[in-house]
């Protein structure tokens, strides 16, 4: 099953080891999900990533570590189309974007009602404790 993890659970796993993000992120390459991403979305992971003070207690060489180790486990797609605008917001565009051309079931984020109508693609919004709870049991 291919999902699109949204930027803020990727923040929200490095900023607690507590919580459905941070266990997203530890199964990653293990589980019967395979993250999508497109080269887009690996430029916003980056940009928001290193915005000063959003990630306490992690070096830039980290962050770089640990999106290497993220986009290392998961399936490039190329974007051939573009659905914008379908979205409110330009940014939850090109996650839409990513899961439509990787094929993803899912997006994984916290903020759901951003993604409101993307059911017509076949895609569902779901948070990551929603996703371990209704759809992959931890």
């Amino acid at each position: 099953m291919r999902v699109v993890i949204d930027t803020n659970v990727l923040v929200a796993a490095l900023r607690s080891r507590h919580g459905a993000s941070f266990q997203l992120l530890q199964r990653l390459g293990s589980g019967p999900f395979q993250p999508v991403v497109s080269s887009p979305l690996c430029l916003e992971y980056e940009d928001v990533l290193h915005r000063p003070g959003l990630v306490p207690g992690y070096a830039r060489e980290d962050i770089e570590d640990f999106l290497d180790y993220v986009l290392a486990e998961s399936i490039e797609c190329q974007v051939h189309f573009l659905w914008r605008p379908f979205l409110p917001d330009a940014k939850d565009d090109l996650v839409l974007e990513a899961a439509v051309a990787g094929g993803a079931s899912f997006i994984i984020t916290f903020n759901l009602k951003d993604f409101k109508g993307i059911g017509a693609l076949g895609i569902q919004a779901v948070t990551p404790g929603n996703f371990f709870t209704n759809i992959i049991p931890l």
